[in-house]
C-alpha cells in the first residue's frame, strides 16, 4: 500500500513539473520566432506582391477573373493589414455590382462585414448583415454568412451586457451558431470548431474541450487553423495547459505572419498576472506591434492599458527592491554602529527635553508679548475714552448745575411756564448724537482702518459704508464695540440705546453675508489692527 501511495504521489508531483518544462520550451521557441518574424513577414510580402502582380495582369474588362484574383488577395491580407484588406474588399464590392450577380454581391458584402467586425466597426457590420438575404444563398455561402452573423451577435452580447438586451443577442448568437453547425459537413474543420463553440456558449465546457482536443489532434489542419483551435481551447482548460496552448497559437501566428491575433496578448497578460514581468513585457510589446501593424485601434488601446499596468508593476517591484537593499544596508550600519546609536539616542533625548523647554519658554514669551500688547491697547483705549468721557461728563455736570439753579429759581418764583421752557431746551436726541459722534471719533482714531477692514470681510454688494455726515452707523458701531471687547448683546443694546433683538438681528444678518462664516468672522473683527502706539 505504501509503495502504491508513493507511486501516485510521484506522478502528481511530476505532472506539473513536466507541464511547466513543456511551457518553458515553447516559450523559448516563441522568443526565437519573434526574433525571426521579419523573415516570415518577407515571405508574406512576397506572396502579396505575387498576387498584386497577378491582379495587375488581368485586363480591366475581365471582371469575373479580376474578382477571383481579388478574393485571393483579400484572403491573404485579411489577418495581415486591415487598411489594405478594406481597400481591396471595397473594390470587390464594386466589381460584384458590375457583374450583376446577386451571389457575388452577397459574398462581397459578407467579406466586407467580416473584415469590419474584426476591427470593431459593429454598425457597419450589422448594415452588411441587413443587406444579405440568406435564403438566396447556396449552403457554402450561407455557412460563411452564418459564421459572420454569429460572430457579430457574440460581440454584441459581450459589448452590451444590459440585462434587457444581452440575452436577446446571446439567443440569436446561439441560434445562428446552431445553423452553422448544421450547414457544415460532418467531420469537417468547421463542424468540430463550431460544435465546440456551441457547447462552450451553452456551458457544456467539458464537451467543448473534448471536441476541440479531437480537432487539434488532427493532422490535416493548416498552421493558421491549428492556432485558432489552440486559442479557442485555451479558454476551457486549466492555467498550466492554457499557457501551452497560447504559446502554440502565438508561435503559429508569428510563422504565418498573422497580425490580427489575441493569443500573444493573452499570453502576456497571463505572465503579468503571475509577476513574470520580463517575459510579460516582451510579449505585450510584440502584441502592440502586431495590433499597430494590422491597424486595430481598439486592440491597441486595450494593450496600452495593460502596458500601463505593467509599467506600474515594474515601478513597484523596482521600489521594493530598493527598499529591500536599503533595509539590508541600514541593518548592517545599525549593527556596526550600535554604540554610537545609544549615545545618539541619549543626546537626542536630552536635546528633545531642551527643545521642549525652549518651546515652552518661547510659547510663554509669545503669550506674555500678546498680553502686553493687549494691556497696552486696553490702557490706551481707556486713556482715550476716559479723558474724553471725563470731559463730556464734566460738561454734563455743568449743564445739570445750571439746570438745577434755574429750576430752583423758577420754583421759588412759581414760574412754571419757565420750567416747561427749561425742559424743552434739553434736546435728548442731540445729546445722544453728540455721544455717538464722540464715540465714533475716538474709535476711528484708535482703529483708523476699521471701516475698510470690516468691509473687506463682505462681498462688494453687501458692504456697509457710512452715509454723508456719518462717521459710523449702527451696524458698524455694533462691531466696533465687539472690537473693543464688548461681546455681551445686552450691554451693546444698552450702550446703543436699542433692543437686544435688534442688535442680534443686525449682527446675524451681516455675519450671514460675510466671506468667512461663524466664529471665523468674529476672530477677523478682533484681528483688525490697532493704531501703532509704539
Amino acid at each position: 500500500m505504501r509503495i502504491i501511495l508513493t507511486f501516485l504521489l510521484s506522478i502528481l508531483l511530476l505532472e506539473p513539473a513536466h507541464s511547466r518544462q513543456s511551457s518553458d520550451s515553447l516559450l523559448a521557441v516563441l522568443k526565437s520566432e519573434i526574433l525571426k518574424k521579419a523573415q516570415y513577414d518577407q515571405i508574406k510580402e512576397a506572396e502579396l506582391k505575387r498576387l498584386k502582380q497577378s491582379l495587375a495582369a488581368v485586363p480591366q474588362k475581365d471582371i469575373s477573373f479580376r474578382y477571383t484574383v481579388l478574393v485571393k488577395l483579400i484572403d491573404a491580407y485579411k489577418d495581415y493589414s486591415f487598411d489594405s484588406a478594406h481597400v481591396y474588399t471595397n473594390e470587390l464590392v464594386k466589381l460584384s455590382n458590375l457583374l450583376r450577380e446577386p451571389l457575388k454581391e452577397y459574398e462581397s458584402k459578407i467579406r466586407l462585414g467580416s473584415l469590419q467586425l474584426s476591427w470593431g466597426m459593429h454598425k457597419e457590420a450589422f448594415d452588411c448583415i441587413a443587406q444579405v438575404n440568406s435564403r438566396m444563398l447556396p449552403d457554402t455561402t450561407r455557412l460563411r454568412f452564418y459564421e459572420f452573423k454569429a460572430r457579430a451577435f457574440h460581440d454584441l452580447a459581450n459589448y452590451n451586457t444590459h440585462r434587457f438586451y444581452s440575452p436577446a443577442s446571446r439567443s440569436t448568437f446561439i441560434k445562428t451558431l446552431d445553423s452553422v453547425v448544421l450547414l457544415s459537413k460532418a467531420g469537417s474543420y468547421e463542424r468540430y470548431k463550431y460544435t465546440g463553440q456551441l457547447y462552450s456558449i451553452t456551458n457544456q465546457k467539458k464537451k467543448a474541450a473534448d471536441v476541440l482536443k479531437q480537432l487539434l489532434n488532427r493532422k490535416d489542419l493548416s498552421i493558421h487553423q491549428r492556432a485558432m483551435v489552440a486559442h479557442d481551447l485555451s479558454y476551457l482548460v486549466p492555467d498550466a495547459e492554457k499557457d501551452r496552448l497560447l504559446l502554440t497559437a502565438a508561435i503559429a501566428d508569428i510563422r504565418t505572419a498573422t497580425k490580427q491575433t489575441l493569443a500573444i496578448f493573452r499570453l502576456g497578460n497571463s505572465f503579468l498576472d503571475r509577476g513574470e514581468l520580463g517575459d510579460a513585457e516582451l510579449l505585450l510589446t510584440e502584441a502592440m506591434a502586431q495590433a499597430a501593424f494590422f491597424g486595430n485601434e481598439i486592440q491597441k488601446k486595450t494593450i496600452a492599458t495593460t502596458l500601463t499596468r505593467l509599467a506600474a508593476e515594474k515601478l513597484i517591484r523596482s521600489e521594493n527592491e530598493k527598499i529591500d537593499t536599503l533595509v539590508i544596508l541600514i541593518s548592517i550600519v545599525t549593527l556596526a554602529l550600535i554604540g554610537i546609536a545609544i549615545i545618539s539616542y541619549i543626546v537626542y533625548k536630552r536635546l528633545k527635553k531642551v527643545k521642549i523647554r525652549e518651546a515652552a519658554v518661547r510659547e510663554k514669551y509669545r503669550h506674555l508679548d500678546e498680553m502686553n500688547k493687549r494691556l497696552l491697547e486696553d490702557a490706551y483705549i481707556k486713556e482715550e475714552y476716559l479723558g474724553h468721557f471725563f470731559h463730556l461728563i464734566s460738561g454734563y455736570i455743568s449743564i445739570l448745575e445750571k439746570v438745577k439753579r434755574n429750576t430752583e429759581h423758577r420754583l421759588k418764583t412759581e414760574n412754571y411756564e419757565g420750567l416747561m421752557q427749561l425742559t424743552k431746551e434739553i434736546d435728548i436726541k442731540k445729546e445722544r448724537e453728540n455721544l455717538f459722534y464722540t464715540f465714533d471719533t475716538i474709535f476711528l482714531k484708535l482703529f483708523p482702518n476699521f471701516i475698510y477692514a470690516f468691509n473687506a470681510l463682505l462681498k462688494p454688494e453687501d458692504q456697509i459704508w457710512p452715509k454723508n455726515r456719518e462717521i459710523l452707523n449702527t451696524n458698524l458701531r455694533i462691531f466696533a464695540l465687539m472690537r473693543l471687547g464688548i461681546k455681551d448683546t445686552q450691554t451693546i443694546a444698552n450702550i446703543l440705546e436699542t433692543t437686544v433683538s435688534t442688535v442680534y438681528t443686525y449682527r446675524n444678518r451681516i455675519k450671514s453675508k460675510a466671506i468667512v462664516q461663524g466664529n471665523a468672522f468674529d476672530q477677523e473683527i478682533m484681528n483688525i489692527k490697532f493704531v501703532d502706539i509704539s
